[in-house]
Parts: C-alpha cells; sequence; structure tokens
C-alpha cells in the first residue's frame, strides 16, 4: 500500500484547514492600533491643540491693540476686512443672545473630544480632534476672561468676510477640523484609523476551533 502526500497541516482535532477555510480566521488590513501608537498620536493632538490655541490667543491679543479703534482695515479689498467686535454667540457670529448655551455647547465639545481621543488610532483624526480642541478651549477662554466675563463674556472676532460674518483664528480651524472629519467619514475611517469595513469582517469572522479541539466557550 502505497503513501500519499500530505495536503495540509491539521488542526489538534484532525479537520485541515484546506477542507475547512471558513475555521480559519485571516488577518485583519487594519490591525488595532498599539498602546504606543495610541500615545504618540494622543501627543501629536495634544500639540495641534496648543498651536491652534496659541495662534488663535495671539492674533486676539494683536487684533485687540491694532483694531481697537473700530475702523476696518482692508486685506483682500472688501472681500476680506479686519475688524473688531465682541460676539456673544457662536462661531462666524452664530447663535448671539445664547452666550450661556454656546458656553455648555463648548464644554460639551472638550469632553466628547476628550472621550473621544481614548480610542485615538489614526493621525488625520488627531490632527483634526487636535485642531477642534484648541480652537475650543480657545473661544472658551474669552468667554471667562472677555467682559463681561463668568462664561458669558464676548469672544473676540476680527476677520470680516464681505461683511456676511465676522470670525476669528479659531473658525478658521474649527472650519477646516470639520472638513477633514467629514473627509474621514466618507472615507469609512474610524477614530482608531480601522475603515467600516474592516470591522464588519471582524465581526462576520466565525472563531476558530479552541485548543484541544473543544467547543468555544
Amino acid at each position: 500500500m502505497s503513501l500519499l502526500p500530505a495536503t495540509g497541516s491539521q488542526t489538534s482535532d484532525g479537520v485541515s484547514p484546506e477542507t475547512h477555510p471558513e475555521l480559519v480566521t485571516p488577518k485583519t488590513q487594519d490591525p488595532k492600533p498599539t498602546p504606543a501608537r495610541r500615545k504618540w498620536l494622543f501627543a501629536m493632538l495634544v500639540a495641534v491643540a496648543v498651536l491652534a490655541y496659541a495662534s488663535d490667543q495671539v492674533s486676539k491679543i494683536v487684533a485687540l491693540d491694532v483694531l481697537a479703534d473700530g475702523e476696518p482695515r482692508p486685506f483682500i479689498g472688501d472681500l476680506i476686512r479686519f475688524k473688531l467686535i465682541g460676539n456673544p454667540g457662536a462661531a462666524l457670529s452664530l447663535g448671539a443672545g445664547n452666550t450661556w448655551v454656546m458656553t455648555l455647547i463648548a464644554l460639551g465639545v472638550l469632553a466628547a473630544i476628550i472621550f473621544v481621543a481614548k480610542d485615538l488610532g489614526s493621525w488625520a483624526w488627531a490632527l483634526a480632534l487636535g485642531l477642534l480642541l484648541g480652537s475650543a478651549v480657545g473661544n472658551l477662554t474669552d468667554r471667562f476672561v472677555r467682559p463681561p466675563g463668568g462664561g458669558q463674556g464676548h469672544v473676540v472676532d476680527f476677520i470680516d468676510y464681505n461683511r456676511w460674518f465676522i470670525g476669528n483664528v479659531a473658525d478658521i480651524w474649527i472650519v477646516g477640523a470639520a472638513g477633514l472629519i467629514i473627509v474621514l467619514a466618507l472615507l469609512g475611517i474610524g477614530v482608531d484609523g480601522r475603515r467600516d469595513r474592516d470591522r464588519v469582517h471582524d465581526r462576520d469572522v466565525p472563531a476558530g476551533p479552541t485548543p484541544g479541539g473543544g467547543p468555544d466557550a
């Protein structure tokens, strides 16, 4: 009697992966981020937030000094001008008259960013969340240190967009971060850096046999 060559390896219970491929768990394309990568990305988020906050606050200090006379100054003709105002509302002069509501929303945004950042695994998300964090803290600082203070302070705005609305540097970062988040959402890239299809694939892959051939617990 002749011996036939083996066609492949077998599990401990004699099941061949070639005959039962559904029992083999394939590797995912985008593995979960390691703790070291999360720490690096969180450091990136903090650095971006610090830069966004600093650029916002420094530009406001300059605007308060240079534009204190209230006179508009053309930058790109009348399309974009510099004009100093105190904004009691939200970004881009929206929601005026609801200062406390805007303050509470900003605090909620800060809490949401901190909560989401624990799963950080994407440099693009680190950039977007860092811009949002620095901008939110920048405008929130105005709520407490600018008159009338106590959470109802007026945010310093000075960039006039063709007389449609007046904003500040923090608003630019907020719009940029929102655009980046929309792109990431359309691409299906989550905060952890993995694509939606990989999460669905992981849920659909059946678990392989446990060591010893017994059923899964």
